[in-house]
């Protein structure tokens, strides 16, 4: 589980944010996570309390948003969101040579600090 690792140096730099900025309380922490990265959300709420104990994020609350996968046709230009149907072809041209653009995130999105 890196979960737990991930978690640890992102409080790590949250901690370094806060006290440049003399935060003393944090509100919340946004977590953008991609569908298709090698990190599980369900492991990062589970880590949070742990890793947070005795941190300035301890009271936080963690929010993840989830980010889809994304692919860009490189024949035709299409961007889409692949599934079943279409996960190995473009729904426009048929095109099979695909790149991923989006889905393999893991980003601290917004950092709520208290008044």
């Amino acid at each position: 589980m890196h979960e737990l690792s991930l978690m640890a140096t992102v409080i790590e730099t949250i901690e370094k944010y806060a006290k440049e900025n003399d935060a003393r309380d944090i509100e919340s922490l946004t977590l953008q996570v991609g569908e298709i990265s090698s990190v599980v959300p369900e492991y990062l709420k589970s880590c949070f309390p742990i890793a947070a104990k005795g941190t300035i994020l301890e009271a936080a609350e963690l929010i993840i948003e989830p980010v889809p996968m994304r692919a860009r046709c490189l024949a035709c230009g299409n961007e889409f969101i692949p599934d079943a149907e279409t996960k190995e072809a473009c729904p426009s041209c048929g095109g099979k040579a695909l790149k991923i653009v989006s889905g393999r995130e893991f980003f601290i999105k917004e950092i709520a600090v208290a008044d």
